[in-house]
């Protein structure tokens, strides 16, 4: 390395952040020398140790290979938090960079900052100033600690601006990118390819649903979990429903009785098979963010089950609607689906396939002003 370039961290740790980090690599292959005056070490903290939950996007996304991987594993939130900060303060006396980027709001986001911050290393939060108000969410918790301490903020909509300006943050210190998950959707949509199970279960365009689901609150409780994808089954209308089943999920599922025959249990699938089930499936219905952003950008209806979303832009100009997390809320939404009545959804401003080019562009300034 050239001894005036600079170095980045980019703290990767859970499957959503392997699609965000992506743009970041493709921003910076295709712009040659205009973004040599720094490079960047990915940093996995192993939060996500399972190949399937995040292998496969080394080698579908184009994404290097780790430079460090913690191997933090398994273990509870406290746990995982513990084990990222000592590994992570380790790699920072070793081998300082010159700036951490974190992104989203996983545990691994919020244990870097922290770390990076009391090792005198300036932050950069990707997808900074989204809020749930719902501080039952992990992920909430993250969100907010993040931002109260990075120094660089970089944000996907004018409402997350907003939420960090009424924290009292300058505007100097904000920039409005757009998505980089967007990013790597729109540039690998043409790439998507079938399951292989695709055929096993006669699946058709447009004429099944595709579930997710792993919040604590629909989850963790065996009878009210059951209790769900019995009314997803039901009001799904003899449909198939796929359903890749997060690890936590699958803990549970072993414990509870049989669940409706229309449900179809697969394996976490990688990002190019999962992204062609959403595109063409009749409807989404799930407790993720990011994939509201995508079903989105794709123009298909989105059903998310949950009480409160940190999404907003979704559903006041995606196809994303709010259902709650009530099994009896779903029914009336599903209904409208089948009626056709379903809303024609638009896309956000910025979400054009362009947010990691202009963070490449806020980088250059930030490291060489």
């Amino acid at each position: 390395m050239n001894i005036s370039t600079k170095k980045i961290d980019l703290i990767v740790g859970a499957r959503p952040n392997f699609m965000k980090v992506a743009s970041l690599f493709l921003a910076k292959r295709m712009s040659g020398n205009a973004t040599s005056k720094f490079e960047f070490r990915l940093v996995h903290t192993g939060q996500h140790y399972d190949p399937r939950m995040s292998g496969t996007f080394f080698e579908q996304l184009g994404i290097p290979h780790p430079d460090v991987n913690l191997e933090v594993g398994s273990g509870t939130q406290a746990e995982q938090t513990a084990g990222i900060m000592i590994g992570y303060e380790k790699l920072l006396q070793q081998n300082p960079p010159d700036l951490c980027i974190v992104v989203g709001d996983v545990t691994s986001t919020m244990a870097c900052t922290i770390t990076a911050q009391k090792q005198g290393v300036k932050v950069g939060h990707i997808e900074a100033g989204i809020r749930s108000m719902d501080c039952s969410m992990p992920e909430e918790i993250n969100r907010m600690v993040t931002d109260s301490i990075s120094d660089y903020f970089f944000t996907t909509s004018e409402t997350a601006n907003q939420n960090l300006h009424s924290l009292g943050i300058s505007k100097d210190r904000i920039f409005f990118v757009g998505n980089t998950m967007i990013d790597t959707l729109l540039h690998h949509i043409d790439r998507v390819r079938c399951p292989d199970f695709w055929q096993d279960f006669e699946l058709a365009v447009k004429s099944y649903f595709v579930l997710t689901l792993h919040r604590p609150t629909n989850v963790d409780q065996t009878d009210d979990f059951h209790d769900l994808l019995q009314a997803i089954g039901d009001s799904a209308r003899e449909l198939p429903v796929i359903f890749p089943v997060h690890p936590r999920s699958a803990k549970k599922l072993t414990e509870m009785g049989g669940i409706p025959s229309n449900i179809i249990l697969v394996e976490p699938q990688p990002y190019l098979e999962f992204t062609y089930l959403v595109k063409n499936a009749k409807a989404v219905i799930t407790d993720s963010g990011g994939i509201t952003e995508e079903a989105t950008v794709m123009d298909v209806p989105c059903m998310t089950l949950r009480d409160s979303t940190e999404r907003p832009e979704t559903i006041s100009i995606g196809t994303n609607e709010l259902v709650g997390t009530k099994p009896q809320a779903l029914k009336p939404f599903m209904d409208k689906l089948f009626a056709g009545n379903w809303k024609r959804g638009g896309i956000p401003e910025k979400w054009d396939g362009q947010a990691g080019k202009r963070i490449l562009m806020h980088l250059e300034k930030i490291l060489h002003s």
